[in-house]
């Protein structure tokens, strides 16, 4: 046990080689140990002592593992996801799908949407969430994560206009098992080239089947890109988020497949999503 605000100075120090965020994470994990929100740490600063376990987690940081998995959440569109290995963390970037499917649909909710690649569920739960009266589902090739999907789906009492399903897009004629007609497609597939250099906190952690895409990072779209004609209803729009320096070759395989490609930035002015329509 310690004061609180001492501790937690001490573990921003600690973390510093660590963690780009060193008093957030601390934060983050002292309020995980104590069994409340960092709101309420902040507050009741002065009247809290640390537990003994938050050394340990800390020191788990200090071994590169992400703040996500070690308190076991990740906050995404203002809603709160279950984490695990199973699953790649959300990130903020990827919040762009979702500022982009609001705009697209301002004037006319979607009616069914789809999540390739769905993971924890966080783009999809967090459209159901903005769109009310849709339904939408899910597929991953990971049953682990499908189980964090339904968990999360749970939790946010989105269970009833979500559905998820078990299926692997490498599988020949997998578009079949899915179905057509979705007027939202959102999709953020492993983009990352076998040759990149990741960080520690994710190449040591993040599972690589939801990273690593070939060695130019593209395979997955060139499997994603020709299928979304089965998919799409006629008037419907795609959402695909890219990696760095993928928007023109992305780009020119949705052009070859017939779409309209509109490219957007993310929080970075780095170009992180591709909007198709037909």
């Amino acid at each position: 046990m310690g004061d609180a605000a001492a501790v937690l100075r001490e573990a921003t120090t600690a973390l510093s080689d660590t963690s780009y965020s060193p008093r957030l994470d601390a934060e983050l994990l002292l309020a995980h140990a104590l069994g409340i929100e960092r709101e309420q740490l902040l507050l009741q600063m002065p009247d809290l002592q640390s537990p003994p376990e938050f050394a340990a987690l800390v020191e788990r940081r200090q071994q590169s593992e992400p703040v996500a998995y070690i308190i076991g959440r990740k906050e995404f569109w203002g809603l709160d996801f279950q984490v695990t290995p199973d699953v790649l963390i959300p990130r903020p970037d990827s919040e762009l799908l979702i500022e982009e499917a609001v705009r697209a649909f301002a004037s006319a909710q979607p009616g069914r949407i789809l999540d390739l690649g769905t993971g924890s569920g966080a783009l999809l739960l967090s459209a159901l969430h903005e769109f009310p009266d849709a339904t939408g589902l899910g597929m991953d090739a990971s049953a682990a994560a499908l189980q964090i999907a339904h968990n999360n789906a749970d939790a946010l009492e989105l269970t009833d206009r979500a559905r998820f399903l078990l299926l692997d897009w490498k599988r020949p004629d997998w578009t079949k098992a899915i179905g057509s007609g979705f007027d939202l497609i959102l999709a953020n597939p492993p983009y990352v080239s076998t040759r990149s250099r990741l960080s520690a906190d994710v190449a040591d952690f993040e599972p690589h089947s939801a990273l690593f895409a070939g060695e130019a990072g593209l395979d997955d779209y060139r499997i994603i890109i020709p299928a979304l004609e089965k998919l799409l209803s006629t008037t419907g729009t795609a959402l695909l988020e890219i990696g760095v320096d993928q928007a023109n070759p992305v780009s020119e395989i949705a052009k070859r497949n017939g779409y309209h490609v509109e490219i957007k930035k993310d929080l970075s002015d780095i170009d992180r999503l591709l909007i198709l329509r037909r």
